[in-house]
């Protein structure tokens, strides 16, 4: 029996709280819990927080959370969730990631949430699995594990293993186990007690750009965008975008100034720019590789662009980064 089982029983869970993790990961995965148990009226969820070290975990709006042990001292349970999001590779050395590894072995099942994966990972417990991280990081995710079977979709379900990309990917999850555990209707009063439309699937795409209101306001500009997000690396022109949209270019333009107050050209080259800053900021790739993963003919060309934009040129912005 798996913790995705029909079962009246209540699940045990550990979660494992990295420092500089978002509170929204954290509340996506520990609200919905609580408000399963109050709208049930019963504990169908019993969890406990833990950290490396037992001290607390300053997430990154500068809240720390207490935990109730260290992970060493933590009970066996049902499922352990590993909650990481920035630096998660400067808070869990080789001893602490030793430490996780054996720790997954007193659970029936683990998830790895948003920068969670990563660990999992520097674990070895992701090797042959599929599994996914939030879309900023794939890139990076995909070089340095090779043996992983990396899946841009909101969360991945191989086996006992799970992994979500981000906040509202969690609570998409978590939705998803409740559903599957304690029943379709318990799940839809849990949404609403949000105000969550619940519409997404495991498999949806984690976007580039959260398009929200803007498809139904304008869903040809959101469409241009999404186009966009698929050209990052080989650009695609604004006649071939307007064409497949079965616009004119004139009218694609009109479109973009209208509803966002940029020429479609101006937001496709801030798109690639802002790919492009991750890339610096958060990778060791050589300056000349993330010109050509971003579209740009030249390293000057990029550098230029890079600079009038951000005030700064692609290696100072690196070096500041640390």
């Amino acid at each position: 029996m798996t913790v995705f089982s029909v079962s009246d029983q209540s699940l045990r869970v550990c979660l494992l709280v990295l420092p500089d993790s978002s509170m929204m990961s954290l509340a996506s995965t520990l609200d919905t819990m609580r408000a399963a148990n109050r709208i049930a009226s019963r504990t169908l969820f019993e969890w406990q927080i833990v950290t490396l070290d037992g001290n607390p975990a300053t997430l990154t709006c500068g809240i720390p959370v207490a935990a109730h042990s260290r992970l060493a001292d933590a009970k066996s349970g049902d499922m352990l969730f590993v909650i990481a999001g920035f630096n998660q590779n400067k808070h869990a050395n080789q001893e602490q990631l030793k430490l996780i590894k054996q720790s997954s072995r007193n659970y029936h099942s683990i998830a790895g949430i948003e920068a969670g994966s990563w660990l999992l990972a520097r674990c070895g417990l992701l090797n042959g699995k599929s599994a996914t991280t939030h879309w900023e990081d794939q890139e990076e995710f995909a070089l340095q594990f090779p043996r992983i079977n990396l899946k841009a979709d909101r969360f991945v379900i191989d086996g006992a293993v799970c992994t979500t990309g981000g906040a509202s990917p969690t609570f998409d999850f978590m939705l998803y186990l409740i559903r599957t555990r304690y029943g379709y209707p318990l799940a839809l009063e849990v949404s609403s007690a949000f105000i969550y439309d619940g519409v997404h699937s495991a498999t949806d795409t984690q976007p580039l750009v959260s398009l929200g209101m803007l498809e139904n306001k304008e869903p040809r500009v959101a469409r241009a965008i999404q186009m966009m997000e698929q050209h990052i690396d080989e650009t695609i022109s604004m006649r071939e975008i307007a064409g497949q949209l079965n616009l004119s270019v004139r009218m694609l333009e009109y479109l973009f100034v209208q509803t966002l107050n940029l020429s479609p050209g101006s937001y496709y080259r801030r798109l690639r720019l802002q790919t492009a800053r991750r890339l610096v900021v958060d990778t060791r790739l050589q300056l000349q590789e993330i010109a050509i993963r971003t579209g740009f003919n030249s390293l000057s060309a990029f550098s230029r662009l890079f600079k009038n934009y951000y005030q700064q040129s692609p290696g100072e912005c690196r070096r500041q980064a640390g």
